[in-house]
């Protein structure tokens, strides 16, 4: 096309292109056939001959962790992959010591379009933190050692990775610092309570390492989290305050550092990342930085999201517990309907978020209840924000009014009415909602206990509208009193369980068409068995 045809047809408006290529006008988009691919398996999904069959079932004396069609055992040291029509076993790692005991574990990804200096970085990795201070990158698919950089020594009990920004910038948080007990007797004060060591990923490269201290942010502070370039600190009381901690490392940073790079530093001669020197306190907090926002809220409890920017607190009072204030975070203005109480009678209380589809709507979660709600201006008034309902998703339940019959000693007939818990065990009670982004489905658990086992299914709704679009049946019995965790990742739905006494069990279901060839195989074929290590755990495959 000539330079004059182009102009003469004038500017592109961005959002009539951006929706073209959603609706795969340009063919030649990279993500046309990816995005194509996942409809379609949406729409196999959610038909009726479509089921879901339990292919896998395993069961462990350590905690069970799921990341990206990956199964962890044995504190990381066996990985099974579920991608396969069996799961199999990708990597096993020989039994470790306590000292070399993982604490905890992200999954690192490549980002798309970027150049990266090393062949490694284009495939998916494990960053884990080790009891003894290591971090150490690990292969996805052989558990193979890539990097390993050493933090600091026994003074700082490094515990926790977490995203300050997801795939970019991951933070290691210490747990909360106390003083021997004899030291608190004699009367010693301990200031500094937690250490942050921050990295910036794919390449892992070294930021700062700084200490958190009651001099600085007051004898008050319980805990501290880092999230999308904010320093969020919680104190006693329930108020949460935030700083900008990008400022903060910048204002306060003394000297920055590389891995890898020799240091003299107060004293000290070593190589940074390396044993036994570690890593530099390279940020030091000498003065209280610019507070930019703070709340009271009960147990800390504290969100911000939608748009505009809100942010969803409950009154810092126990009566107000299940209650849910909705406000600007641009002025602290309640939002027009605001205020979010479903008034429940049940012993473990609604939850309510943010929604992870980043529509900046609200998912509100009670016992037979889920409301998804969503912010819009006022009309005639573009100031002020309301809170209206997007959908509702009600349980199947019956009412929850129940008479009991009682007969006297002289032969007579009571009825007495007695009002039931929202969230008895006898009525189906929603348990998770969770959120597929590739497939664009919300998932919702819902449990029913049926004399003395609990029966749980796994419903997925259309997320614009709510309706439902499929019921999965989980046939292992659910308990009520035990830890549950279930995740849907397109066509694999796995049930992680904790039982008393450190028992866990896993049962892997991945979805099935041709469901009557299936049934005649699995009633023909004994379950196979496949160890995993001599004298180890059993596989269980159907």
């Amino acid at each position: 096309m000539s330079p004059q045809k182009a102009a003469s047809r004038g500017p592109h408006n961005v959002c009539r292109l951006l929706g073209r290529r959603v609706h795969g006008f340009y063919a030649g988009d990279a993500g046309v056939a990816h995005r194509k691919n996942l409809g379609l398996l949406r729409k196999i999904i959610c038909q009726e001959s479509t089921k879901f069959k339990n292919v896998w079932t395993t069961h462990s004396a350590s905690p069970i962790a799921y990341e990206r069609g990956r199964i962890y055992l044995d504190n990381y040291q066996c990985c099974v992959s579920s991608i396969a029509q069996e799961p199999r076993i990708l990597y096993q790692k020989p039994k470790c010591s306590k000292s070399e005991k993982i604490e905890d574990a992200l999954l690192l990804e490549c980002p798309l379009g970027e150049m990266l200096p090393s062949p490694s970085h284009y495939k998916s990795s494990l960053i884990v933190l080790t009891a003894q201070n290591w971090l150490l990158r690990l292969s996805a698919d052989s558990g193979e050692v890539l990097e390993k950089i050493y933090l600091a020594g026994s003074c700082c009990r490094l515990r926790y990775l977490s995203w300050d920004t997801p795939q970019e910038v991951m933070v290691v948080k210490s747990a909360q610092n106390k003083l021997p007990a004899a030291a608190r007797q004699a009367g010693i004060q301990q200031s500094v309570l937690f250490y942050l060591a921050v990295f910036q990923v794919l390449p892992l490269s070294f930021i700062g390492m700084l200490e958190i201290s009651k001099k600085i942010f007051g004898n008050t502070i319980t805990d501290v989290a880092v999230s999308n370039g904010i320093l969020i600190v919680m104190h006693s009381m329930g108020l949460v305050r935030l700083y900008d901690f990008q400022a903060i490392c910048e204002q306060f940073m003394e000297q920055p550092f590389s891995l890898g790079q020799e240091f003299n530093w107060n004293g000290q001669v070593g190589v940074v990342g390396k044993y036994p020197f570690g890593l530099p306190f390279n940020i030091k907090i000498t003065d209280t930085p610019p507070l930019l926002f703070e709340a009271s809220s009960l147990e800390n409890a504290f969100q911000i999201g939608g748009y505009p920017w809100h942010y969803i607190i409950t009154p810092n009072k126990k009566k107000h517990k299940g209650v849910f204030h909705i406000c600007s975070l641009k002025d602290n203005a309640l939002a027009k309907n605001g205020i979010q109480d479903m008034k429940c009678c049940v012993l473990e209380p609604d939850w309510i978020y943010f929604h992870p589809d980043m529509s900046g709507r609200i998912i509100h979660v009670g016992p037979n209840l889920i409301k998804v709600l969503k912010l819009q201006e006022v009309k005639n008034n573009t100031d002020q924000v309301e809170v209206t309902e997007d959908f509702t998703i009600v349980a199947n339940r019956e009412n929850c009014v129940d008479s009991a019959v009682t007969v006297t000693a002289s032969g007579r007939v009571v009825k007495k009415r007695l009002n039931v818990l929202d969230d008895d065990p006898e009525q189906e009670t929603f348990k998770i909602v969770d959120y597929e982004d590739e497939l664009d489905l919300l998932s919702t658990v819902a449990v029913t206990e049926v004399g003395a086992d609990g029966k749980a299914h796994l419903d997925f709704h259309c997320n614009d509208r709510g309706i439902l679009l499929k019921s999965v049946p989980l046939l292992e019995s659910w308990d009520v009193t035990y830890s549950h965790e279930v995740y849907f990742d397109k066509d694999l739905v796995l049930h992680i369980e904790q039982k008393p006494n450190r028992r866990f069990s896993c049962y892997v279901y991945q979805m099935v068409c041709d469901t009557a060839k299936d049934e005649e195989c699995s009633s023909c074929e004994k379950p196979k068995r496949v160890s995993c290590r001599k004298g180890g755990r059993i596989f269980e495959y159907f």
